[in-house]
C-alpha cells in the first residue's frame, strides 16, 4: 500500500489500518485493498493509475449515489485524486454466487430472482444515471460514437484476429465495420447512461441485494449495449431459456421509461451482441495473448462459443457478409476446436506446432493449464534457405536437412525424457488433458518436425492407452492419431 493511501486512511479512521489485505483485480491495473480500522469496520482502498479514469469513477459514482442507485459510497479521496476509500460491499459477487448454477446448468429460484433484480434495476442505472450526468468527465470518451466503435473493432482486429494467423482482406473487413457502426448508431444521439462493463463480476451481492461497481468506463450510449454485455458475458453461460426470460424482464422494466417494441428491440439487440462479443475477444486477446494473464486466456473458449452461436443463428449474415465469412473461418481454426472429454476417460495429449512471430504461445483451451512449451529456435533454421521456404517439416528435404545437422535428435531425446514421465503420471492420476507445444520462428519447419515426431513417439510407446491430437496451428491442420 502506498504512502498516499496509508495517509488517507489514517485521516479517515483516526489511526493506521489494523490489517491490510490486497484484493484480486481481474483485468484492471488499479490496486485494491481491504483496510480494517481498530473498531473492526472495513473499507476498500483504491490506488488508481490514471487521473482521468479516477475522476470519471468519482464523478459518476457520486452522481449515481445521489440518484439513489445502489453503488458504493465514496468515503474519502486524496487531494491528488489518485487514491480513494470506498464502502466495503464484501466478497460475494453475482458471478461467484452463480457458480453452482453454471456447473449444473440449472438456476435455483433464489439465483433467478437475483438475476431478475439486476435486469429490473438496469433501466434505472441507464435513465436515472444519465439524467443530469456531466458526460464530459467520462473516460476515455463521453459518448458511444463511431470513433469509440472503431476503437473496439480495431482492438478485436489487431489484438485477436491477427494473432490467430488468419489471412483476410483488410479493406473488405473495414467496409463491413462501417456497416456495423451505422447499424449500432441508428438511434444516436443517446440520452442514457451506458455502463459498458455491465457483467456479473461487477455486481456485488450484499444482504441479498445487488450493488454495482466498476462503472468508470461508462458514457452516453444505447441501452442495448448493457443488455448484451450482461446476458452474453462469455463465462456466465446463461441457458438460452433463462436469457430470454431476462430479456423479457428487462423490457418490462424499460417500459417504465419509454415505449418498447419487443420484436424490434430483440432484433436490434443481436447486432450489439455481435459487437460486444468482438470487443470482448479483443480484450481477451490483449490481456491474454500479450499480457499473458491466464484468466483471460481461459475465457477465450467461452467467447468463441458465444460467437459460434451467433454465426449459427445467422446474426449479421445479410448486413456484414465479409465480416461473417472471416469470423466463420476464424472459429473453425484448430486452436478453437472444442476440447471434448473422451467417454473412455483416457488422457488426451495435444501436441502442437506454432509460430512465436505469428500468434505466440497457444492457449490451453481444455482448462487444465500447465503442460510443456519447447522453443525450437536455437536449431539451424531451414526457413532461411529458398529451397525450403515453400515446404514444411513434414517434407523429405526438410527432414533430411534437420536430421543431417545432428541437433534435432538430441533435442527430441531431451523432450521425450521430460514428456514421457509426465504422461505416465497423468495416466496414473486419471488426468484427462496434457498440452505439449513446439514453437519456432514461422511454425513451419523445426516446430512442425518436432511435433510430428513427438506424436509418433507417444503413439508408438502408449498405443491406445492415450488419445493424441496433433495440431499444426500455422498450417491450420488438426489430426487425431
Amino acid at each position: 500500500m502506498n504512502a498516499e493511501l496509508k495517509e488517507l486512511f489514517g485521516r479517515y479512521a483516526g489511526a493506521d489500518a489494523q490489517s491490510v489485505t490486497r484484493l484480486t483485480a481481474a483485468g484492471s491495473n488499479r490496486v485494491y485493498y481491504r483496510l480494517s480500522a481498530s473498531d473492526g469496520k472495513t473499507v476498500v482502498g483504491v490506488e488508481g493509475t490514471n487521473p482521468d479514469e479516477n475522476r470519471a469513477f468519482l464523478v459518476i459514482g457520486r452522481h449515481l449515489r445521489a440518484a439513489g442507485l445502489p453503488v458504493p459510497e465514496i468515503l474519502a479521496v486524496t487531494d491528488s485524486g489518485m487514491c480513494y476509500l470506498l464502502q466495503d460491499l464484501g466478497d460475494e459477487s453475482l458471478f461467484g454466487l452463480s457458480e453452482s448454477a453454471r456447473d449444473c446448468g440449472t438456476y435455483s429460484a433464489e439465483q433467478t430472482a437475483l438475476l431478475e433484480k439486476v435486469m429490473r434495476l438496469l433501466p434505472d442505472l441507464q435513465f436515472k444515471g444519465g439524467d443530469g450526468l456531466d458526460y464530459s468527465v467520462c473516460f476515455p470518451c463521453e459518448s458511444f460514437d463511431r470513433r469509440s466503435i472503431f476503437w473496439d473493432l480495431n482492438y478485436f482486429k489487431y489484438s485477436f484476429l491477427k494473432a490467430t494467423g488468419l489471412e483476410f482482406h483488410e479493406a473488405k473487413l473495414e467496409d463491413d465495420f462501417e456497416r456495423l457502426s451505422a447499424v449500432l448508431l441508428a438511434d444516436a444521439p443517446y440520452n442514457t447512461f451506458m455502463y459498458r462493463d455491465f457483467q456479473a463480476r461487477n455486481v456485488m451481492v450484499k444482504d441479498a441485494e445487488p450493488w454495482f461497481i466498476d462503472f468508470q468506463g461508462g458514457r452516453r450510449g444505447p441501452v442495448e449495449y448493457d443488455v448484451a454485455s450482461f446476458l452474453w458475458q462469455a463465462r456466465a453461460a446463461y441457458p438460452a431459456s433463462l436469457r430470454e426470460h431476462l430479456i423479457d424482464t428487462y423490457i418490462d422494466s424499460l417500459a417504465r421509461y419509454r415505449k418498447v417494441d419487443s420484436t424490434a428491440f430483440r432484433k436490434g439487440l443481436m447486432h450489439f451482441v455481435l459487437f460486444r462479443t468482438l470487443q470482448v475477444l479483443g480484450a481477451y486477446g490483449f490481456r491474454g495473448y500479450f499480457e499473458r494473464k491466464q484468466h483471460f486466456i481461459e475465457s477465450i473458449p467461452a467467447a468463441i462459443g458465444n460467437l459460434n452461436d451467433l454465426l449459427n443463428a445467422g446474426v449479421g449474415a445479410k448486413e456484414y457478409p465479409y465480416l461473417i465469412q472471416v469470423l466463420s473461418d476464424m472459429v473453425r481454426l484448430p486452436q478453437f476446436a472444442p476440447v471434448s472429454v473422451p467417454a473412455d476417460g483416457k488422457l488426451t495429449v495435444r501436441v502442437m506446432s506454432f509460430s512465436y512471430r505469428k500468434g505466440g504461445i497457444p492457449e490451453d483451451n481444455s482448462g487444465n493449464g500447465g503442460g510443456f512449451v519447447f522453443d525450437c529456435r536455437a536449431m539451424h533454421n531451414p526457413g532461411k534457405y529458398d529451397q525450403y521456404k515453400k515446404i514444411t517439416g513434414a517434407d523429405a528435404p526438410v527432414i533430411e536437412f534437420l536430421e543431417s545437422q545432428g541437433e534435432v535428435q538430441h533435442y527430441l531425446d531431451n523432450v521425450y525424457g521430460l514428456v514421457d514421465p509426465a504422461v505416465d503420471k497423468y495416466i496414473g492420476r486419471g488426468f484427462l488433458n496434457l498440452m505439449v507445444a513446439f514453437g519456432c520462428t514461422g511454425g513451419q519447419h523445426r516446430s512442425l518436425y518436432c511435433a510430428n515426431h513427438l506424436a509418433g513417439h507417444l503413439k508408438e510407446k502408449y498405443g491406445d492407452r492415450i488419445h493424441i491430437v496433433l495440431e499444426h496451428r500455422e498450417q491450420k491442420k488438426r489430426i487425431e492419431l
